[in-house]
């Protein structure tokens, strides 16, 4: 076997090119398969960390995009239907105020949104200065407000932000919203980006803005990861139930959007697998035609060796 490896290398020595070649061959096939197959895997998993950050066990009910005279009304009926699934663990009502925000001279359109207490806690919003809103501030209606990182950086950009007031302006109405905290910044929470978000609560929007207001927004948490995808089929379910209509009402869960995104993957993974197998099998049918060539070209040598008796093992 010595002998054999000292004849191999003598055999790439003296034919240089063919060794590059073959070589140029084996690392293009096996370096794609592996680029390809390390860049998918790295992809679903920033994209499934993304997923996990965001709140798997969250369904976002709001209302259906079909062009319906239907409609379903977000009530204390529908909240009571919901907590009685057993895959519910709590559930928020949500409502978006539009208008703008102002601080001394700069001024913005920037997402108001009023929510129960709990509801960032239940996001997984942190604070970075400043508190929370509290149950008091819900049930007094009192005209606080958290922002997100965006908000202060363009409204406050020396950092300062807790303390100072913002004017939020609701058709035509002007209300004074002491800034009491500014969230980390984090990509997402839940379905939604709060880095440019301004949170007041219900109690706020209930007694200055609209007395008994209809949530347009409903969050439901699941007891579990795995029952998030349960709990948004019996939601569609009930609400096509009621009005007797599908889409009256969409309903979005970040576990069923990850579970799509797996089978998607999957189908590109192959695929991408596929074109690399090809680079691979292009790569191996070069080197079987240097093989080829190597045999031909001792043939005659071949012919020495039986011819003096030579096993076929050792021509091998």
């Amino acid at each position: 076997m010595f002998e054999d490896f000292i004849s191999a290398l003598h055999n790439f020595k003296n034919n240089k090119v063919r060794t590059s070649l073959s070589l140029l061959g084996i690392i293009i096939g096996v370096a794609s398969v592996i680029i390809v197959t390390t860049l998918g895997q790295s992809a679903t998993a920033n994209v499934k960390s993304s997923f996990n950050a965001s709140g798997l066990d969250l369904v976002q009910v709001s209302s259906g995009w079909m062009r319906s005279t239907v409609t379903m009304d977000f009530d204390d009926d529908f909240r009571e239907t919901l907590e009685g699934f057993p895959e519910t663990k709590h559930v928020y009502y949500c409502n978006n105020l539009s208008g703008n925000i102002r601080y001394g001279a700069t001024e913005g359109s920037v997402t108001t949104k009023a929510v129960e207490v709990g509801y960032l806690e239940m996001s997984g919003m942190e604070i970075e200065m400043g508190e929370m809103l509290t149950a008091t501030d819900d049930y007094y209606g009192t005209q606080r407000a958290v922002i997100g990182s965006e908000v202060m950086a363009n409204f406050f950009p020396d950092g300062d932000a807790v303390g100072k007031v913002l004017t939020l302006d609701v058709n035509g109405v002007r209300f004074g919203l002491k800034v009491v905290g500014v969230l980390k910044e984090q990509s997402s929470a839940g379905m939604e980006s709060p880095d440019n978000m301004v949170y007041v609560t219900s109690g706020f929007y209930r007694k200055k803005i609209e007395p008994n207001p209809k949530a347009s927004t409903v969050i439901v948490k699941a007891v579990s990861q795995g029952e998030a995808s349960a709990l948004k089929t019996k939601i569609e379910d009930y609400a096509r139930k009621v009005t007797g209509q599908d889409r009256v009402v969409r309903v979005m869960s970040m576990q069923s959007m990850m579970e799509q995104f797996d089978e998607i993957m999957g189908t590109l993974s192959l695929m991408l697998g596929g074109v690399a197998a090809i680079s691979l099998l292009v790569g191996g049918i070069g080197i079987m035609n240097i093989m080829i060539v190597s045999v031909t070209e001792r043939k005659r040598e071949i012919g020495i060796r039986k011819a003096l008796g030579a096993r076929q093992s050792v021509i091998r």
